[in-house]
């Protein structure tokens, strides 16, 4: 398993020690000699954060900065023979998680993946899961396609932060309790093929305590319902981001109707059906539009 490195702003959460201090300690005392990576950043290892620390409480106590840098060979002795491991930081600060986004995004438009990988693994590693994939994947994932709509980034860039962010999602979902009482049905339309949307939800769901059958991308309407009618599935969540058309989607969500039984709640979101709120609430089909509504639709 590779070493895992911080970027120095997540240094210095990890730390306490202020991003400008480090600078000057690095500059003035040599205290640190960070690696580079491929694309020239610096980078900090669990053993270093461990040094920031010691020496923060050494300057606390009152020894001077360039004393304790006499101490370095006694203090890394130390470290070595404890073989300290940073704990991760429960709540992050605005400040790491715009240097996340902002490191993620440095990355993507060098096409360094190894380096968004890299990112990626600390949010993952400081942030319980659903803070991590509502304050740093989907933040992410909203900016890159910004930047593609608007030509700053190229299908290439935008593929491949998606693909990373997408393979945590999974693994966030795979970690995630899937043992609750209650029971749901997760799929996107039958030509859906975006589901990133639909796997946060399936996330977010499984850590409130539902069991998620996640179905997926282009997933045929009639299966939805047979499935649905097989687990006695208390809810179904739906998924339409791309919009053929009103007539198309109307179709869709009919046939996904017809089939699900009777008295079950049918929820569905994304861009083609805020689009078409009509057809949705002619259908009987609750349109998840903001995060308030999780309450409404954990409440059953």
């Amino acid at each position: 398993m590779a070493e895992r490195t911080y970027r120095i702003h997540i240094a210095a959460e990890l730390s306490g020690v202020r991003v400008e201090l480090i600078r000057a300690w690095e500059r003035r005392y040599g205290v640190l000699a960070p690696r580079r990576t491929p694309s020239g950043y610096r980078v900090y290892t669990d053993r270093d954060v461990a040094l920031l620390r010691r020496l923060k409480q050494l300057t606390e106590e009152g020894v001077s900065i360039s004393e304790a840098a006499t101490m370095l060979p006694q203090l890394l002795e130390e470290l070595d023979t404890a073989q300290p491991v940073p704990e991760p930081v429960s709540e992050a600060s605005a400040t790491s998680l715009t240097a996340w986004r902002d490191e993620a995004l440095a990355a993507a438009a060098a096409l360094d993946q190894r380096r968004v990988s890299q990112v990626l693994n600390e949010v993952l590693a400081a942030l319980t899961p659903l803070k991590a994939y509502e304050q740093v994947l989907v933040p992410l994932q909203r900016e890159v396609g910004e930047r593609w709509h608007t030509g700053a980034f190229s299908v290439a860039q935008e593929h491949l932060v998606t693909q990373e962010v997408r393979a945590r999602v999974i693994s966030l979902l795979h970690a995630a309790p899937d043992t609750g009482r209650r029971r749901a049905v997760l799929a996107c339309f039958p030509d859906e093929q975006h589901e990133m949307g639909l796997l946060g939800a399936a996330l977010r769901m499984r850590h409130a305590g539902v069991a998620v059958t996640l179905l997926g991308q282009r997933t045929p309407a009639a299966e939805v319902g047979r499935v649905a009618r097989e687990l006695k599935a208390e809810l179904v969540g739906l998924s339409a981001v791309t919009d053929h058309g009103a007539q198309d989607f109307e179709d869709s969500l009919s046939r996904i109707v017809a089939g699900v039984p009777r008295g079950t709640p049918i929820w569905v979101g994304g861009a083609a059906a805020h689009v078409h709120q009509d057809v949705c609430e002619r259908l009987g089909v609750h349109l998840f539009e903001r995060g308030t509504d999780w309450a409404r639709l954990l409440g059953g």
